[in-house]
């Protein structure tokens, strides 16, 4: 081992991961998946995992209640999969239900949650989703693993989803049937996926502005005495709506401290208690790789790493099994 790998986690490149020719660009990779055919094709792959589903209204501590759907069934082992989406997704998202419905056929019983505000749960809770909200996560996962007595948990994230779980195994008080966690695209250093947004397709930008507008605008309708977003509405840039909401419905003192504050670079997986493991992709348009060396070496964290994939995407063919999914089943085993 040279000096230079001696700071860095433990990484791997993994050759299976050959998309198609024409699927090799990264923003295909990207957007593919929540687009038909592949959406239609998802859902009906989905259609037990969703017929099984149940609500759960998960108390998570302070007040915090979030919503999940539980896909029980004659599972093995007593084996429990929590899948949690990304930012403006929610627990319907293309991702979660294709990684969903295969740990369902293979016998897992299966938890989406949704975080705060997502997913249609602005009702839920007064105060406004951020991304530095951890205890929500972590209380989540209590709440979930008090329902499931002696079932072993296994977790698995995309992107700002990713990102919290893996935050949320460095805790101190995960609970002990966590079993592992594997995080797809996980969010790394959130000033540089800002500044990727920023600076990248334009079309990142847009979607996302557009869903948080949409999901702002539904939170002022459920908190109207509590929220009037319509000026901040109108600047449509992203940089410029979160050092606003910072500004005012948190304790941060800038948008700096804000985006440091959910940032998993440098020590901040040192305390991790599970095995964790990491699957990006190097042409994610919207997560630096660069960042992936900047992660603390850490016993418990690996990261895999591959050519293609872009952000969430890894897809071998238009209507073929993600290879994502394909990944997440095989950690789950190994732990």
């Amino acid at each position: 081992m040279t000096a230079a790998s001696a700071i860095l986690p433990a990484q791997f490149r993994d050759p299976r991961f050959r998309p198609s020719a024409w699927l090799r660009d990264a923003h295909l990779q990207s957007i593919l998946p929540g687009l038909p055919p592949r959406r239609l094709r998802t859902h009906w792959l989905a259609r037990a995992l969703r017929a099984a589903a149940q609500p759960w209204l998960l108390e998570c501590g302070d007040g915090v209640r979030l919503q999940a759907w539980y896909s029980g069934r004659a599972h093995l082992a007593g084996r429990s999969a929590v899948l949690l989406h990304g930012w403006e997704g929610n627990a319907e998202s293309c991702y979660v239900l294709s990684l969903g419905a295969r740990l369902h056929a293979l016998g897992y019983a299966v938890v989406r949650l949704n975080l705060r505000d997502h997913g249609g749960t602005q009702g839920l809770n007064r105060d406004l989703f951020h991304s530095c909200r951890l205890s929500d996560v972590s209380g989540a996962l209590r709440a979930i693993a008090a329902r499931l007595p002696g079932a072993p948990l296994y977790l698995a994230g995309f992107s700002l989803g990713g990102n919290f779980l893996l935050r949320a195994c460095a805790e101190p008080r995960l609970p002990t049937s966590v079993a592992g966690v594997v995080a797809i695209s996980p969010v790394l250093d959130p000033e540089h996926t800002l500044r990727a947004m920023e600076t990248g397709l334009a079309l990142y930008h847009h979607y996302f502005v557009r869903n948080w507008s949409r999901s702002l605008r539904y939170k002022q309708q459920c908190w109207p005495d509590s929220y009037d977003f319509e000026q901040l509405l109108r600047t449509r840039d992203l940089r410029h709506m979160t050092g606003a909401l910072v500004a005012e419905c948190t304790d941060f003192p800038d948008l700096s401290g804000y985006l440091d504050g959910y940032a998993i670079t440098g020590a901040r997986l040192l305390t991790l208690q599970v095995p964790a493991r990491i699957l990006a992709a190097d042409d994610d348009p919207i997560i630096p790789a660069a960042d992936l060396d900047r992660l603390a070496p850490c016993p418990r964290l690996t990261v895999t790493r591959t050519a293609h994939g872009g952000h969430c995407g890894f897809l071998r063919g238009m209507l073929t099994p993600a290879y994502s999914d394909e990944f997440v089943c095989e950690q789950f085993a190994a732990f």
